[in-house]
């Protein structure tokens, strides 16, 4: 069996073609730059920061859509932090806070339940966003919703697949030649989602953990395999290859497949999920968010998140966009691209 330190002195020591690997989850993107992973691979060897942080392709016409909510009499707009510093085409929900708009922040969907009872003349919006992961503590919500006949409480979703984005991204020229599979999402789906994508396009997906071994690992697996239609999993201690069935059971039995619009790409035809008809009752009229507005024309998040640039090579990178003062999405999280290379410094 290979040792970690052959796997380090090959990756480092690569002298191929060049390869373009993209992850596509958020909480990879971070593990990358805490680790130092870049520096430990050879120059032919390019990470690409995909589009899976879900903060980062919400759409700016779904945070103007919370921001007129917000203005309505007796309404409270619940979210996670990371929502609410998100630009929408002028103002953020950070911005009608302090303007005197009721936005809670929480840390579960369930923070909202006793809420809600002790305040019945009020509405709680909940900003419902996120990938495959985060859809089934959302059905969960509504599940707890309808048991205990809770009316007051909505959800405003903008919920993403990743399947249907990663085929957009490769039939619309991005330059990837292999992917590290969302862990996270690959706990709930199993990775056997991402097998007929990589028959399809012919390039191998590897599942990882956030450890930066386990991420090495994956690397290696992933560039040994280069040219070949297959899916590794190399996260074999939570995902399986049929995934979390009960998981799967409660998203279908609340949510539908629609289609999406990620922030800077546009609308992705079958890569999102709507609250199911029979429960329309607790949906916010999701499914009116259709345009996306850029607050900066200049703004180039859309090619970072299709792997066409790096994050510095757009022109406000650093200048006008930073942490304190976003004008994109992939600058707000901390699991964003543009965040990650300015605050690690990355250049890779």
């Amino acid at each position: 069996m290979i040792t970690l330190d052959e796997i380090k002195n090959y990756l480092k020591n690569y002298d191929g073609d060049d390869i373009n690997i993209m992850e596509v989850c958020g909480s990879h993107t971070e593990a990358i730059a805490k680790y130092g992973i870049p520096g430990m691979l050879s120059e032919r060897i390019h990470l690409l920061s995909g589009p899976g942080c879900p903060v980062c392709v919400t759409p700016s016409s779904y945070i103007d859509r919370l921001i007129d909510l917000s203005k309505e009499p007796d309404t409270i707009i619940a979210t996670f932090g990371d929502l609410i510093r998100v630009p929408g085409s002028k103002k953020s929900l950070s911005d009608v806070r302090g303007e005197g708009a009721e936005v809670l922040m929480v840390y579960s969907p369930m923070d909202i339940i006793e809420k809600a009872k002790a305040q019945p003349q009020k509405t709680f919006i909940f900003a419902a966003v996120g990938f495959e992961t985060t859809t089934p503590v959302y059905a969960t919500l509504i599940d707890r919703l309808v048991a205990e006949d809770i009316e007051n409480v909505k959800l405003l979703t903008a919920l993403k697949t990743m399947p249907q984005v990663i085929d957009h991204l490769l039939k619309n020229g991005a330059p990837i030649d292999g992917f590290i599979a969302p862990g996270h999402v690959s706990v709930v789906t199993g990775y056997g989602i991402f097998e007929p994508l990589a028959e399809k396009y012919g390039i191998p997906f590897g599942v990882s953990g956030f450890q930066g071994n386990e991420l090495l690992i994956a690397l290696y697996g992933i560039v040994k395999n280069i040219g070949k239609g297959v899916v590794k999993n190399y996260y074999p201690s939570v995902v399986t290859r049929e995934g979390n069935l009960a998981a799967k059971e409660l998203t279908d039995r609340y949510f539908t497949q629609s289609d999406a619009t990620w922030r800077g790409m546009g609308n992705v035809t079958g890569s999102g999920r709507l609250i199911a008809k029979s429960y329309e009752k607790y949906d916010a009229k999701s499914a009116d968010l259709v345009e996306d507005h850029k607050k900066n024309a200049a703004c180039r998040c859309d090619q970072v998140l299709m792997g066409k640039i790096k994050p510095y090579e757009c022109p406000l990178y650093k200048k006008v966009c930073t942490p304190m003062t976003p004008q994109g999405a992939c600058m707000v999280s901390t699991e964003g691209s543009c965040f990650s290379y300015l605050s690690n410094g990355r250049r890779d």
